[in-house]
C-alpha cells in the first residue's frame, strides 16, 4: 500500500531526528540534543560500557568524555520506522569511529576505536517536531587500539 502524504513528511523528519543526534555528538554540539530527546529522555550506552540517564545527565557525561577522541564519526542507516500515530519505534544501524586526533594517523595508532551495532528509540510527536524519548544503544561489536 502506498504511503501517506503524512506518513513520508513524519519519515522524514525522523530521519533528520538521527542525522541531527549524530551530527551533535561528533561536533560536540551538545544544545543540538535537545531538538533529539524529550527532557525527560532515557540514554542508555551500557552496552558499549557507557552510562544510562537522563538526557541532561548524558549531555553532561558526553561532554566530559567524548572530548578524548577529537575524531569521531558516526554513520546511521539502514533505518526501520514502525509508526503509531504519535509514536513511533525506530531501529537505525550504527558504525562509528573515535580517533585521538583529526590528523592522519596509521590505522593500528593507539587510542583509535572503531564500532558498530543498532540504536533502539521511542520516539514520539512533539509539538516542537518528533523527539526521541528513549534510546538503548545495542553495541554489536567494538575494536580498540
Amino acid at each position: 500500500m502506498p504511503m501517506t502524504p503524512q506518513e513520508l513528511s513524519d519519515r522524514l523528519e525522523i530521519g533528520e531526528v538521527l542525522a541531527r543526534y549524530a551530527l551533535a555528538v561528533d561536533t560536540g554540539q551538545w544544545g543540538l540534543l535537545d531538538t533529539v530527546f524529550t527532557p525527560d529522555a532515557i540514554i542508555d550506552y551500557t552496552s558499549s560500557g557507557g552510562i544510562k540517564g537522563l538526557r541532561g545527565e548524558l549531555m553532561a557525561w558526553l561532554s566530559q568524555v567524548l572530548p578524548n577522541w577529537p575524531g569521531r564519526q558516526h554513520l546511521i542507516g539502514a533505518i526501520a520506522i514502525k509508526l503509531d500515530g504519535d509514536q513511533a519505534g525506530v531501529t537505525a544501524s550504527f558504525t562509528d569511529t573515535l580517533a585521538p586526533s583529526r590528523e592522519m594517523i596509521a590505522a593500528d595508532a593507539k587510542g583509535l576505536i572503531r564500532g558498530g551495532g543498532w540504536y533502539h528509540h521511542r520516539m514520539v510527536r512533539t509539538p516542537n517536531g518528533w523527539r526521541s524519548r528513549e534510546v538503548v544503544q545495542e553495541q554489536l561489536w567494538r575494536t580498540a587500539q
